[in-house]
């Protein structure tokens, strides 16, 4: 494990608060070793020394993950999301080695005042209230252009990209764009899941593609700069948004569904048309996605699976990687909010065999670390290596952000 960096004080979420008097306060999930350390890499001292040096000395960029932390009784998750107050997990991100890190919150299951989700109003409490607290902190930067990741690289710092996996919260309102943009957003996918007034999501029975209110949302985020993510989005409406979009897009945490077929996963057509206009796909390690026929238990090694694969067919300079972690019981936010994640759909009626966490890529804290001596251990070149964990977001970022 990491050490934490010299430059993280020791803040954690809200202390500027008096808990229990300001706000409510539950127990959380432990940052750091809440799951014994990954056993899987059997790297020699060279191995490691280089592995450890490739983390301190590059751009490391995680393309989708969810820093909060969660209670440590999962029985207390509604009641915590309620109280609209989630915590940035300050201490296992000083440990990650992450330069950037793209948090997209949890506005799927943000129940403040619906258990639907996805309210506009809920999203902008979120936001704010989440960036009154890094405004009192002085680890994290608010990052919001291409020069506050260099800074935070420069200063031994993290660089924190607020993002939304959906638009569903805009409605039928292209200037709520300019609203979150305002806010600090960067990044937004066209929908999680569930159709929305832009396009089709991954769940759906049939796919009309984006509307042509998606393609106005689409044309405005290139125009303001928040790059778009087609993660969650059925498939016809990926290829109209890479079609229709000025700039590259991602697909910020995925896998492929020609290694694994799954709803979850993207297509072969989906992910080279996104790599011919120049995008990027970030290999996701949520539970029970990334399963391949070689590993069909998900660990690092699946995860990996799907990274080698991708690689094969679009080159390495499009590919990265959106573990789409979180600090706690990732596997038992889905079974609480399986209806809202869209569990089973996306899953399909493929059979997998359920673990308690994915083995050596379970939070932002550990991620890297693992993801890097694999790649040494691999004998990727230092070259390939500072590509996939940050130089090829960098150059999509350099191109669609202002």
């Amino acid at each position: 494990m990491l050490e934490s960096s010299p430059n993280y004080t020791g803040y954690t979420a809200y202390d500027y608060l008096e808990a229990g008097v300001d706000y409510r306060a539950f127990p959380l999930a432990r940052q750091i070793g809440r799951v014994p350390e990954y056993q899987g890499l059997d790297l020699s001292d060279a191995q490691a020394q280089r592995a450890r040096r490739l983390l301190a000395e590059e751009i490391v960029i995680s393309l989708h993950e969810h820093v909060q932390v969660f209670p440590e009784d999962m029985g207390n998750l509604r009641e915590y999301i309620r109280a609209g107050r989630e915590s940035t997990g300050y201490a296992g991100l000083a440990r990650s080695g992450m330069t950037a890190v793209f948090d997209n919150g949890m506005d799927g299951t943000c129940c403040i005042s619906s258990d639907a989700g996805w309210k506009y109003q809920d999203v902008l409490f979120d936001l704010g209230v989440r960036m009154a607290d890094l405004a009192h902190q002085d680890y994290v930067i608010k990052a919001e252009s291409v020069a506050d990741i260099r800074r935070a690289h420069e200063e031994g710092r993290l660089a924190h990209v607020f993002a939304l996996e959906a638009s569903t919260m805009i409605e039928n309102e292209v200037d709520r764009l300019d609203v979150l943009y305002g806010f600090g957003v960067r990044q937004m996918g066209i929908a999680y899941s569930e159709a929305n007034l832009l396009g089709s999501g991954l769940k759906e029975r049939g796919d009309g593609g984006l509307t042509y209110f998606g393609e106005r949302a689409v044309k405005r985020m290139n125009k303001l700069g928040i790059a778009i993510d087609i993660s969650h989005s059925g498939d016809q409406t990926c290829l109209d948004t890479i079609r229709v979009s000025d700039k590259p897009v991602f697909i910020t945490h995925a896998g492929a569904r020609g290694l694994w077929p799954t709803n979850r996963m993207k297509t072969d057509e989906t992910i080279v048309a996104c790599a011919e206009k120049g995008g990027v796909i970030g290999i996701e390690a949520a539970p029970h996605t990334t399963l391949s026929p070689d590993h069909p238990v998900h660990t690092l090694e699946s995860v990996m699976d799907h990274f080698r694969y991708c690689v094969d067919l679009v080159g390495i300079e499009h590919v990265a990687f959106g573990p789409d972690t979180l600090f706690g019981d990732h596997v038992g936010l889905h079974h609480a909010f399986a209806s809202n994640l869209s569990i089973s759909q996306a899953h399909g009626t493929i059979d997998y065999t359920e673990v308690a966490y994915v083995d050596g890529i379970e939070n932002p804290a550990e991620n890297f670390s693992n993801i890097i001596g694999w790649l040494v251990q691999h004998d990727y070149s230092d070259d390939e290596i500072r590509a996939v964990v940050g130089g090829n977001i960098m150059r999509v970022l350099e191109e669609v952000w202002v």
